[in-house]
């Protein structure tokens, strides 16, 4: 007799609902707590359970995931887009925590999905330090892009400009401490300071982006082939062709890790510019018909391909193992 249990999460607590034979138990609730994460473990340790699957829903799955994976508990995070799918592929009419922890269940007998392993501390600090260096970068530039509009009026009260130049410089302070931050837990890791150095080969790649890039990819599973990694990103190509009538133009998936793909959109920018190969690579892919957009989208899939591979080999970035030499004679 096989238990699978589904966890529903919110930002203040979370259902359980166990799932027997078929038949799913009345959800139990406990809270987003320390205290409400060892209530859980203890129930869950007496069912025993073959299956434990949680969408990864923001920020909130990630303390209830590592305290039961610490547990030893089998535990499996899914996408919360297979999720939603599987649940519109049941036809289920109502939308509850209950009945979506019951569906989680439901997920974990039927489709088998892998089990989680809770990535390690310090690339968790790494990936929390890099997204809110991120975040601020936005901020500073929305901060910039006001100024410049309020310095294009003449009528303009010199306090909001000054005001809003304030706001930039507290900006640029607070992402310079969080940069330096992260250099330093990066630093007391060997495996992270290797993985920095190889990534900085590539051309295009500086000190920020190559933080931002390693902060998103040292977190992943290194099963992961580069393909998963692509996906993982959104960078996997869609293809929607069926019979004679639905031949829709290939695009980008884009259901994925849009602060890996921010990451890799200047990197990719400059390569084209500065790396031979990859420039040829690029200037190929146009005078195929391609936009320069879906040129650059696969410039930065080659880089994240490359990038992926120098974390798993430990080796330097090297653009000859992704950029064909035919490219060069064209």
């Amino acid at each position: 007799m096989s238990v699978f249990v589904g966890i529903d999460i919110s930002a203040k607590k979370f259902d359980l609902v166990s799932r027997v034979d078929g038949r799913a138990s009345r959800a139990k609730q406990f809270q987003q707590t320390s205290d409400g994460h060892a209530r859980a473990v203890d129930a869950l340790l007496l069912l025993q359970p073959k299956l434990i699957v949680l969408e990864a829903t923001g920020i909130y799955y990630l303390d209830l995931a590592v305290a039961l994976a610490h547990a030893g508990l089998p535990v499996a995070v899914i996408n919360p887009k297979s999720f939603h799918n599987f649940a519109k592929l049941t036809l289920t009419g109502s939308k509850t925590d209950a009945v979506d922890a019951a569906l989680l269940a439901e997920y974990g007998e039927r489709m088998s999905p892998r089990l989680w392993t809770p990535p390690d501390p310090a690339c968790l600090g790494l990936r929390d330090l890099g997204r809110q260096i991120n975040r601020l970068t936005a901020t500073r530039t929305q901060a910039k892009n006001r100024l410049h509009a309020l310095q294009s009026k003449s009528a303009t009260m010199p306090l909001l400009l000054e005001d809003e130049q304030d706001g930039i410089d507290l900006l640029d302070q607070r992402i310079e401490r969080l940069s330096k931050a992260a250099l330093v837990l990066i630093a007391e890791n060997p495996a992270l300071s290797e993985s920095l150095a190889n990534i900085r080969a590539a051309k295009g790649i500086g000190e920020a982006s190559a933080i931002a890039i390693l902060a998103e990819l040292c977190v992943l599973p290194q099963h992961l082939k580069a393909p998963q990694v692509s996906r993982f990103a959104g960078l996997d190509v869609r293809i929607t062709q069926s019979g004679s009538s639905a031949n829709k133009p290939s695009r980008l998936g884009k259901a994925g890790n849009t602060y890996l793909r921010a990451a890799l959109f200047m990197p990719a920018l400059c390569a084209v510019r500065h790396d031979p190969r990859a420039k040829h690579f690029y200037e190929a892919l146009i005078s195929r018909g391609k936009k320069k957009i879906q040129a650059l989208c696969a410039v930065m899939r080659k880089y994240l391909t490359g990038l992926w591979a120098c974390i798993q080999t430990k080796t330097a970035f090297n653009s000859t193992l992704l950029f064909s030499d035919e490219h060069l004679k064209g």
